[in-house]
């Protein structure tokens, strides 16, 4: 149970860093959700995005987190 424990915390925090950063990034001038890559169409009545470049940078960035944490 000590293990889950610790697990749960680690997740906790990932999911609160990456929500920091996602707000700072639309407070500041980061292109975080614009980047080159992401798929917008914008049509008269129809809109879809799909943030896929920042997807994969977010994805990169959790990976290598964890993998530090692992380590320590």
């Amino acid at each position: 149970m000590n293990d889950m424990g610790k697990t749960l915390v680690l997740i906790g925090l990932a999911i609160a860093i990456v929500g920091g950063l996602i707000w700072w990034g639309t407070q500041s001038n980061l292109p975080l959700g614009r980047l080159p890559g992401d798929i917008r169409i914008e049509r008269e009545n129809f809109k879809f995005y799909f943030p896929l470049t920042t997807g994969l940078l977010v994805s990169a960035l959790l990976t290598l987190v964890i993998w530090l944490l692992r380590k320590w």
